[in-house]
């Protein structure tokens, strides 16, 4: 763990709204607690970021390897019609990019999906098996 790492902390509100999957090398894998949209988000660890352009020019591109990485293995798992990737952080400053996979006839399709239907926690077993695939998929391996 290097300094940036040791001094960084997830967001409260990113905390209380996502299941976390594992550490890539840069970024906080999570799962965002809404079973309408399978919704990852990547955060990288490192303190004070906010924007893309915050991290350096090498941990910019480790993030769109991880994002790849991840969007990849999203869409293997889901075989969605679509994805929809961001970096917004209008309500939550900290750098993190939603990830998230959206099908022809979801509730929110084809607008953003914030805010057009109440959350849906996750039954534990289906977050469980899609926890579990996207970690297989992305080489974190493990179940917890």
């Amino acid at each position: 763990m290097n300094l940036h790492e040791a001094e960084w902390s997830l967001h409260p509100q990113l905390a209380r709204d996502t299941i976390n999957i594992g550490d890539l090398p840069l970024c906080r894998t999570l799962i965002i607690n809404d079973a309408n949209y399978p919704w990852l988000l990547l955060v990288p660890r490192r303190k004070g970021m906010v924007e893309l352009i915050d991290l350096g020019e090498v941990e910019r591109a480790q993030l769109m390897t991880e994002i790849a990485r991840v969007a990849g293995a999203l869409k293997d798992v889901t075989e969605c019609d679509k994805l929809n990737i961001a970096a917004l952080g209008n309500v939550v400053p900290q750098l993190h990019v939603h990830i998230i996979a959206r099908r022809h006839g979801d509730a929110a399709w084809p607008r953003p999906v914030w805010g057009v239907v109440p959350a849906q926690a996750y039954d534990p077993a289906v977050l469980e098996g899609f926890a579990s695939a996207i970690r297989r998929k992305i080489w974190l391996g493990g179940s917890g």
